[in-house]
């Protein structure tokens, strides 16, 4: 049997390995937890087979059945990660998946993806308080020497740790009426305010057989590693779901934040979005 796909993408600091553990605790899902280098590897098997210049000249010749191998042979390699798992779903985490949906939905059409957000302050407050613990290690993305707004301006870069999924969460407006409505977002506040009942309607729309998890006595899995992000990111499964504490942001870049992403606070905090 081939099992069904599920990707895990979001922000960081949004409770995507959270999910991912909420996810294993169901008895017909595989979910290794950890972030998984599948996404990364279709990729770079899409750039490398670009430039080759063997299968460019077959495109020239017989398009159809040189596309046809690629595709088949990327949809085998996306099966083939998983094939012996034994479930009814495999769980892939992975932030760049949002990016590459469509690449994803190509190879498997049935393919769901559960997108992790949270109030933007409360990400930033997650890193900037993660820094101070580990002020004598910098950044993989050297970040250490600025100040605090300079390094809040960094993060929200489009091509930095929270810039770029905020910049593919904001393209899903982009996609296909279809391909949205394989996406599932879920509120980091959600999830810790009601687990059980966020859990069992994410559940429900995988497909999934009904399944009620006890926040108060999970099983926890393989820990990520947290030093390839040099500690800034930790990745902590705990036996219960305890909130944490709310981050104290300087009021200057909460309000540089929301006036900024004003979008992202209509569609996900309404409440919240500057007047």
């Amino acid at each position: 049997m081939v099992p069904d796909f599920i990707g895990v993408a979001g922000l960081p600091r949004a409770g995507s390995t959270l999910v991912c553990q909420l996810l294993a605790q169901h008895p017909d899902l595989y979910c290794e937890g950890s972030s998984s280098p599948l996404c990364n590897t279709l990729h770079g098997m899409r750039r490398m087979v670009s430039d080759d210049q063997f299968f460019l000249s077959q495109l020239d010749q017989s398009f159809a059945s040189s596309y046809g191998h690629l595709e088949s042979a990327m949809r085998g390699y996306l099966r083939g990660w998983y094939q012996d798992c034994g479930k009814q779903a495999v769980v892939d985490k992975n932030r760049g998946w949002l990016q590459a949906v469509e690449l994803l939905l190509t190879l498997a059409p049935e393919a769901r993806l559960v997108v992790c957000v949270r109030e933007l302050g409360q990400i930033y407050g997650s890193i900037e308080a993660q820094h101070q613990r580990t002020i004598l290690l910098d950044f993989i993305d050297h970040l250490a020497d600025f100040d605090r707004l300079g390094r809040a301006d960094m993060l929200f870069a489009k091509d930095r740790t929270i810039g770029a999924p905020l910049t593919s969460i904001h393209a899903v407006i982009d996609l296909p009426l279809a391909v949205q409505q394989r996406l599932y977002f879920v509120r980091f506040e959600d999830l810790l305010e009601q687990p059980v009942a966020c859990m069992s309607h994410l559940y429900a729309w995988l497909g999934l057989a009904p399944f009620e998890i006890d926040p108060a006595n999970l099983a926890v899995g393989v820990r990520e590693s947290d030093s390839h992000y040099r500690m800034k990111y930790t990745h902590v499964q705990a036996r219960s779901i305890v909130k944490p504490k709310r981050h104290v942001i300087p009021p200057r870049i909460q309000q540089q934040i929301e006036q900024s992403y004003a979008w992202y606070y209509e569609l996900y905090y309404p409440k919240q979005a500057p007047a």
